[in-house]
């Protein structure tokens, strides 16, 4: 049924001259002078203009590759990004050189919303354009669903949270409480991303991170006999200051627990897949540094990563989806109260900013 599986990411720099020109591809069309992609960059050159989000998607592909090879999952892999090299078109064009005509998509990002959904498929569709441009083969491309409640990106989280648990003294480590962190969007994006069961045509970025925070909390507790107080916050907001995004944001939200008495908190970064620069500067450097100005004792849960978990996980969906497309009853592993998510998005699902064509779903 399908013949590759291209694992698609973000991308970023991996040294200090590619700052400034990988945050000009993030922010082409915009019209952000250079000078001020520079102080933008700054996150970057703390840690020597390196992202660690290339390293980890390297350990990824080994990580899946190894799962496959072990179960007998005959099924190439492939990497391609978004804004930095290896670049996507660059990916595909290697891809359909060595014959591959339908490609299975796994995106870094587990949850809807345009910029973790809508926006990979766009640049999927621009990609093929660029194929289709140049006389080339152009295969179909299916995106595996959204796997923010599937147990093996859940579980490697629960068991993460349990390590910065033990991290933290002992005089405070039951009172911590729990922040779950994802990235801010508009609250225009917010309201629209989805759909999803019991939120009619939007709030699926909110409501499928409260059920991946809702089921990790409930984990915590039936492992260590303490029902901690949670709370789903979020950090790495860039947009201006005039329009609304998500609220709180970790830094107003460690002040609150302070202020509150709280004797202790464990971040956990459950929007995101690996530790990239968003988790590395906003919560190990800059949270990290609000909570030490308050006094307050912090952990950071460590990301799912190349976790072994979680390469089974993407095992089972692409097998999940094959069985699928062949018509034949599947189980659609999902923890919490959300189901399994949709194969194809449908139509108006996280509106473009603008009319785009979008691959691997409808329009």
């Amino acid at each position: 049924m399908y013949d590759a599986l291209l694992l698609l990411s973000f991308g970023g720099p991996e040294g200090p001259d590619d700052v400034v020109p990988f945050l000009e591809n993030v922010t082409r069309g915009r019209g952000i002078p250079r000078e001020r992609l520079k102080e933008v960059g700054r996150h970057y050159f703390l840690f020597g203009g390196v992202s660690p989000i290339n390293a980890q998607n390297r350990e990824l592909l080994d990580a899946l590759r190894k799962d496959f090879s072990k179960h007998g999952l005959d099924l190439p892999v492939y990497w391609g990004n978004r804004n930095w090299a290896p670049y996507l078109p660059d990916t595909l064009r290697r891809m359909t050189d060595d014959g591959h005509r339908r490609i299975l998509v796994l995106t870094t990002s587990a949850y809807a919303s345009y910029s973790g959904c809508r926006q990979y498929r766009e640049n999927l569709a621009d990609a093929l354009a660029v194929l289709q441009a140049e006389g080339r083969p152009v295969p179909q491309v299916d995106k595996l669903r959204h796997y923010f409640n599937h147990p093996g990106f859940v579980r490697p989280m629960t068991d993460a949270v349990l390590t910065a648990l033990a991290q933290l003294p002992g005089d405070v480590r039951d009172g911590a409480h729990l922040a779950f962190c994802t990235h801010s969007i508009p609250t225009a994006a917010a309201d629209t991303s989805g759909p999803v069961e019991d939120h009619g045509d939007g709030g699926s970025y909110v409501a499928q991170h409260l059920n991946t925070a809702q089921v990790i909390a409930d984990a915590v507790r039936e492992a260590t006999g303490v029902d901690r107080p949670w709370k789903l916050v979020y950090q790495s907001r860039s947009g201006a200051p005039h329009i609304p995004w998500l609220e709180p944001d970790i830094c107003d939200h460690l002040e609150e627990l302070s202020a509150e008495g709280a004797p202790a908190a464990v971040m956990v970064p459950i929007g995101f897949v690996s530790d990239h620069m968003e988790v590395k500067y906003d919560l190990d450097t800059e949270a990290a540094a609000k909570a030490a100005e308050l006094g307050l004792p912090v952990a950071r849960a460590a990301t799912v990563g190349a976790d072994p978990r979680f390469a089974a996980a993407v095992r089972e969906l692409v097998l999940e989806r094959v069985a699928t497309e062949r018509g034949e009853a599947v189980e659609r592993c999902a923890l919490g109260k959300l189901g399994a998510g949709h194969d194809i998005c449908p139509a108006g699902c996280c509106p473009a900013r603008s009319p785009r064509p979008a691959a691997a779903g409808a329009q």
